[in-house]
């Protein structure tokens, strides 16, 4: 690995609302290397950008994704909890964030919904300028990664995972044996995991060894930063693009 990519959590989202137009273009600014954001597919099958599976958290209304239509879902603000300036902010599209995207910057697409959305997305890329490089599908759903190398096999796919602690053996699952075979086993390109202690040396490079990426989510902390980007790992998802490339320059001049 040549270096670090930084990728923006749900946009710049440390500074404006997450998951909105305001986000990603901040994003850009920031300096982000790519850009992640959540989808789900509307009743009309409008892939849109939201992380929950409902709008109250960020609209106020308890609307369920799946159950309304893009335009009925047009009209909330998404942005108001975020502060009074943002309350312009709509839920947007995929198409909207796509057409944020500078060339040769990246996006990381989390597929919240199930192998449903795979359909709809594959004509909505196939519709865009789009390069493949330019696109990673993540998901923490096993199915989705699998269908999406059969339907977009120039497309990246990431696993995603978290991990648990079994307290009788004191050992945390899935091991590193259990992502290499499930990452096989769906023929992903990489993992996206937690930032956890179980990433060391060891890991990383049994990862890059069956040629896997590895991606680690979400780091705000400088030095958490640094260790990751010590050990190998090829990006990083933060908040604060802009603010955590300064951190981790500094730190690395002061070694």
């Amino acid at each position: 690995m040549t270096s670090l990519e930084l990728i923006a959590h749900r946009g710049a989202s440390y500074d404006a609302p997450e998951n909105t137009l305001a986000a990603f273009n901040l994003a850009w600014k920031q300096g982000a290397d790519a850009v992640e954001g959540d989808f789900h597919l509307t009743r009309d099958n409008k892939i849109v950008c939201i992380h929950d599976d409902t709008t109250r958290r960020t609209a106020g209304a308890d609307i369920a994704i799946q159950e309304s239509t893009f335009d009925g879902l047009r009209g909330l603000d998404v942005g108001s909890w975020k502060g009074p300036q943002w309350s312009a902010e709509r839920i947007p599209s995929i198409e909207e964030v796509i057409a944020t995207i500078p060339p040769e910057r990246k996006i990381f697409i989390e597929i919240k919904c199930g192998p449903p959305m795979i359909s709809p997305l594959r004509l909505t890329l196939q519709k865009s300028k789009f390069q493949s490089k330019q696109i990673t599908i993540i998901s923490s759903n096993e199915a989705v990664i699998a269908e999406t190398k059969k339907r977009l096999p120039g497309i990246k796919a990431f696993w995603i995972t978290t991990y648990r602690k079994d307290w009788k053996n004191g050992k945390w699952s899935p091991s590193l044996e259990q992502i290499l075979d499930k990452l096989k086993k769906i023929r992903a390109d990489g993992l996206s995991s937690l930032a956890h202690g179980i990433i060391d040396r060891a890991f990383v490079e049994a990862l890059h060894g069956v040629r896997m990426e590895l991606n680690v989510w979400t780091v705000d902390h400088p030095i958490t930063a640094l260790r990751f980007k010590d050990l190998g790992v090829d990006s990083l998802t933060t908040n604060r693009p802009e603010w955590l490339r300064n951190k981790l320059h500094a730190l690395s001049e002061n070694r």
